[in-house]
């Protein structure tokens, strides 16, 4: 059974930095990709940052130069380390993997999020 859990949330001011794991069971982050959604009632569910194949990265125009993704490559973690945050970064941020299966001797990547965390909750304020 693949479970993640993200920790490192929590409440910071305005400028403040913070860094999210994502920690893996019975999965290991490959090239398939992952990513960090948040949610927030504002704005619902929106796509930070996603990580895939050798270490290609993108992200969300709001983050850019400020959030970094990043990954144990066929290992058990994922980070999203966010700097100069703002007010408007406040959400409940969740990491999300594809599923990789091997079909006919090759890998192959599921075109969705297959797995979910449960959220960690990020709070920003003035």
């Amino acid at each position: 059974e693949v479970q993640l859990r993200e920790s490192g949330g929590g409440s910071v001011q305005a400028g403040g930095s913070l860094k999210l794991t994502c920690i893996a069971s019975g999965y290991v982050f490959n090239a398939c990709g992952s990513a960090w959604y948040r949610q927030s009632p504002e704005k619902g569910r929106e796509m930070v940052s996603k990580i895939y194949g050798p270490g290609t990265t993108t992200y969300d125009d709001s983050v850019k130069g400020r959030f970094t993704i990043s990954r144990e490559y066929d290992g058990g973690r994922l980070y999203l380390e966010m700097k100069d945050l703002k007010i408007d970064d406040t959400a409940v941020y969740y990491c999300a993997a594809k599923e990789r299966s091997v079909q006919e001797g090759s890998y192959k990547c599921s075109d969705d999020f297959d797995y979910w965390g449960q959220g960690t909750q990020v709070t920003v304020s003035s």
